[in-house]
């Protein structure tokens, strides 16, 4: 196996279980290796075992302090030699992002669970696909093939996004340019968690999945980790969240289908102008496009979005240590660009660490 597969394979950090009894008491049974108090109660609240209205969520994702988990819970069935627990999670912590790739990983340890319920059955697995590809006849070593991070690209929804929000789909991208924070509410989390994951592809010219936080509850040690963050998505299922402007510049109620820009982030960076609407009718038409995917409707936006840092470069100079370019703020006021625009441009030179110091 090539070095850069073996590299791969050791992103899982570890692996645990919960389980919900007869009594309805949710218990953290076991994990390998071990985990911190803080983590293993984030990850009992992200289970949705714990939920007080006793929805079953069978895959959620998300992410703590750069540290991803996946969570698969699954119901006991009668038949089960599980007689006294109704369901159970398999928890899975890694070091990056593709949702689809662990939820398969935990719906053979769930598969496993049902049939053995051996704590050593699940870690010799999770071993196996994690360290020991010394095998190539292994049925694991082709496990990682099929989930590439490129797959990822197959489940985004940005067509459905520019349905649904239309020429507003621009505040997005502005916000993701400019690297604010974006804070998302449904009440379904599998809706918060389709619609946050393809806001990342807005730039994907960074391609970028830690500014991703899918699953975020209003913990205090939570917002915490989230506010220590430049700049993020964060989807919430607690509407309460809509009465804490200090978490938000843009704030998306997916359920209402509407976005609203905070009042000090409208004042500062984010007022809209012509750049802003070329950009706009671009998305929409390009979303528009039956002939089109969702791939190819990103890589128009990634396209025009390369044409705004091609307008940007003639306004930007070598520092002085010769390391980076900045922005040359003179030339750039002298261009007289309508204010929209040059605030913009300013602002977005910011972001990108342009400004002198």
């Amino acid at each position: 196996m090539a070095a850069a597969e073996v590299v791969d394979t050791q992103l899982m950090l570890g692996v645990g279980l919960i389980e919900k009894d007869t009594n309805g008491e949710v218990l953290w049974v076991w994990c390998y290796p071990s985990t911190t108090a803080t983590l293993r109660n984030l990850l009992l609240r992200k289970c949705c075992l714990t939920d007080e209205n006793k929805l079953l969520h069978p895959f959620v994702f998300g992410q703590y302090r750069r540290t991803w988990f996946y969570i698969t819970t699954i119901e006991v069935p009668e038949s089960s030699i599980l007689k006294k627990v109704t369901h159970f999670s398999i928890v899975l912590t890694t070091k990056d992002f593709n949702p689809e790739k662990y939820a398969a990983f935990t719906r053979i340890l769930c598969s496993l669970s049902e049939k053995f319920f051996s704590p050593c059955e699940l870690v010799c697995e999770f071993l196996g696909l994690n360290l020991f590809y010394v095998c190539e006849s292994s049925p694991h070593s082709l496990f990682f093939t099929f989930f590439p991070s490129s797959l990822t690209l197959q489940f985004l929804f940005l067509e459905d996004i520019v349905s649904q929000f239309g020429m507003e789909t621009v505040i997005l991208h502005t916000a993701l340019m400019l690297k604010k924070r974006i804070v998302v509410y449904h009440p379904k989390i599998e809706a918060v968690q389709e619609f946050t994951r393809t806001l990342p592809a807005l730039v994907w010219h960074r391609q970028d999945w830690t500014i991703l936080h899918s699953y975020v509850h209003l913990n205090a040690d939570e917002l915490e980790a989230l506010q220590m963050c430049t700049g993020y998505i964060a989807g919430f299922v607690d509407l309460e969240v809509s009465n804490r402007p200090d978490l938000y510049d843009v704030f998306v109620n997916l359920a209402e289908s509407e976005i609203t820009i905070a009042p000090l982030a409208k004042a500062e960076a984010m007022a809209m102008g012509k750049l802003h609407k070329e950009m706009g009718q671009l998305i929409v038409q390009s979303a528009e496009d039956p002939e089109k995917s969702d791939s190819q409707v990103i890589q128009d936006i990634a396209l025009k979005t390369r044409e705004i840092f091609t307008n940007l470069a003639p306004f930007s100079e070598v520092s002085a240590d010769g390391e980076k370019r900045v922005l040359n703020l003179e030339a750039l006021k002298q261009k007289r660009f309508p204010p929209a625009t040059e605030n913009f441009l300013y602002h977005l030179a910011a972001a990108e660490q342009m400004l002198k110091i």
